[in-house]
């Protein structure tokens, strides 16, 4: 299982570098007569163990998004929140070595709800161009977090998926 995830990552970094380097765009539908409310700004992230697994928890003023995400994932958004190397670079830590040798940056991470599941984009500015991807939404969180980049909620997810904040703390990964 690690080597098909090691591929597919060696697989998705060579993606990106083609299409950084060539100009294409895997740009999501942008266009502006889609009417939308404002996304919503994510104030913090936080990494917590819960019984099912691991969980990211987007923070709002008043709300909170839990978003399950695999254990690796979770290594790798923490260890970016606590601004720790790890001893080899994981995946994340490769995309922004790649991005900022191509003088690429991310400018922000949208999320948004369909069907039950997150979905993600990652927007990007390549050589003055603007970029938007298509990812996983803890792909779009851990990406945001090392180049300290906004992460904006679509208000619809924030709607149905948001809990109450509380102050209680929960065990930190």
């Amino acid at each position: 299982m690690h080597s098909f995830l090691r591929s597919l990552s060696a697989i998705l970094c060579a993606a990106l570098i083609c299409v950084a380097t060539t100009g294409l765009s895997m740009a999501a539908d942008n266009s502006p007569d889609q009417a939308r409310e404002p996304m919503v700004r994510v104030q913090g992230v936080e990494v917590i163990s819960s019984p099912i697994g691991a969980v990211v928890v987007l923070k709002l003023p008043n709300k909170q998004i839990p978003v399950f995400v695999d254990p690796v994932v979770a290594i790798s958004i923490q260890s970016a929140l606590g601004g720790q190397a790890p001893a080899r670079p994981l995946s994340h830590d490769l995309m922004q070595t790649v991005l900022e040798s191509l003088d690429a940056n991310v400018t922000q991470a949208a999320i948004t709800l369909k069907d039950g599941t997150f979905y993600g984009a990652l927007t990007l500015d390549v050589a003055g161009r603007t970029k938007v991807f298509d990812c996983r939404s803890s792909d779009a969180i851990a990406l945001a977090v090392r180049f300290k980049a906004p992460i904006l909620l679509d208000p619809s997810l924030v709607e149905s998926a948001g809990i109450e904040r509380t102050e209680e703390r929960v065990p930190t990964i």
